[in-house]
């Protein structure tokens, strides 16, 4: 597959993935979630009586419920209700347009929207939901393609295997699995480790260099030990609230970009096969936390990247697509300016020996990073990125990813509450407003603190 191994063998590399990014891929298999969740508030409602008036109608039209909630409404004073169906059974349609003549206010997100036209892709609303589409991957454990360096290595595979089964049995909340590390596999990262850092200091951006050692200090980041999962993971939500979550394989791409939105990273925990320690086929344990795990410590590569998370929720496949592109020359294959220099922030590079020094180089094209163009732009999987994008901060950058958002077509707006861990659907008027004003009051609260300490006259 590869005509320039020398050129190449280093960088991390997806050949079995269509375009969406190296740790990202729309799901082209047919999924059995066929579920439509419907979230309403009725006329006159009366609390826990209104619930079981509109029950009465599912139960009536045959309609099998998977999950009830009743929650205070943002929209209007009362209540609201989300229930979410299971599509296959009675006739959903009836149910709906009944539910629909009793409700003051009434929205769709289904998995199953493309049957739907008044719905819209279901999205996780609270960060406990990331459990329902955790396990919907699109490769486990000892499943390798016939050109993986593992493929007929069984020891391995079984290795593989049993890295995914943890991550399989995983739920929000639970302390992340520790694993004991072979010496074998420490011999790998060590290797990956050494070189990597040799060339962190001239070609990474101060960000990386600045947390990098901080991990050292507070994750054990050693060349002779591969940090755990979950120190790393307390250490990013004390600097920016990102947390990791192990993963047993790939993800769709709006899964994975979901998760983004809540400050979560899907996170593999195994490592690449140690004939080829500079080469992986897919993301691994490398490539997760000296790539990508140093850059989510910094607040402002932190919101940028959750701004393509939110940006995710409820959008048409067709920016999905563009999303996940964005996401790759970025969070990926990012480069930036700091300094009248390039340096390198994306984890594609920053856990790639060979990229990362090729990327510097005067051999790359280099473009300036604008959503609504980098993310119609095609990329090769199985060598060196032709061209990179560049950014000249990542508030910048930010700043941008908000302005694309909306341009997406969806009938609301979505704001990520760090309190309860939730997104809001912003989708009426007197939500808003209230919002508003309580974003007002707080910008009071820091008018004053700045009168106190500006200077006196």
């Amino acid at each position: 597959m590869y005509h320039n191994n020398e050129k190449i063998d280093e960088c991390i590399l997806q050949p079995t993935l269509k375009e969406g990014g190296s740790y990202i891929m729309e799901n082209t298999q047919s999924s059995d979630a066929k579920n439509t969740c419907i979230i309403f508030s009725l006329k006159n409602d009366c609390g826990s009586g209104a619930l079981a008036k509109s029950l009465k109608i599912f139960n009536d039209k045959n309609v099998n419920l998977l999950h009830i909630e009743s929650r205070s409404s943002p929209r209007k004073p009362g209540y609201e209700f989300l229930v979410e169906c299971d599509s296959t059974t009675g006739n959903l349609g009836e149910a709906i347009e009944e539910i629909k003549l009793i409700s003051i206010y009434f929205s769709v997100i289904s998995r199953d929207y493309k049957d739907n036209t008044t719905a819209v892709p279901w999205f996780p609303s609270r960060i406990r939901e990331l459990d329902r589409f955790a396990n919907q991957i699109l490769s486990y454990g000892a499943e390798l393609d016939s050109d993986h360096p593992g493929f007929t290595d069984l020891k391995y595979r079984e290795r593989r295997k049993y890295f995914a089964d943890i991550a399989f049995n995983y739920k929000h909340g639970e302390k992340l699995p520790y694993v004991e590390y072979t010496e074998e596999e420490t011999k790998t990262w060590g290797i990956v480790f050494r070189n990597l850092t040799k060339l962190y200091k001239t070609h990474a951006c101060r960000e990386h260099n600045h947390v990098f050692p901080l991990l050292i200090d507070n994750c054990a980041y050693r060349e002779d030990n591969i940090p755990q999962l979950e120190d790393v993971s307390n250490f990013l939500k004390d600097c920016t609230g990102f947390t990791l979550r192990p993963v047993a394989g790939l993800l769709s791409s709006r899964d994975f970009l979901a998760g983004l939105a809540f400050r979560v990273f899907h996170s593999t925990q195994y490592i690449r096969h140690p004939s080829r320690p500079l080469y992986t086929p897919e993301p691994d344990v490398c490539h997760e936390l000296l790539g990508h795990a140093p850059l989510f410590a910094d607040p402002a590569f932190a919101q940028f990247s959750q701004e393509i998370g939110l940006a995710s929720l409820g959008a048409p496949d067709d920016y999905i697509e563009r999303l996940a592109t964005c996401f790759w020359f970025t969070v990926e294959y990012g480069l930036c300016r700091q300094d009248g220099e390039i340096k390198a922030y994306g984890a594609g590079l920053l856990s790639s020996f060979g990229e990362l020094e090729y990327c510097l180089s005067d051999k790359p094209e280099l473009r300036e990073f604008e959503p609504s163009k980098t993310g119609e732009q095609k990329y090769p999987i199985t060598e060196y990125q032709p061209v990179y994008f560049v950014s000249d901060s990542f508030e910048c950058a930010k700043e941008k990813m908000i302005k694309y958002a909306n341009t997406i077509p969806r009938p609301f707006g979505v704001r990520y509450n760090p309190y309860t861990q939730s997104i809001e659907v912003l989708d009426s008027k007197p939500q808003i407003e209230n919002l508003m004003h309580n974003l007002s009051m707080e910008f009071q609260v820091l008018h004053n603190a700045f009168k106190v300490l500006a200077p006196r006259k």
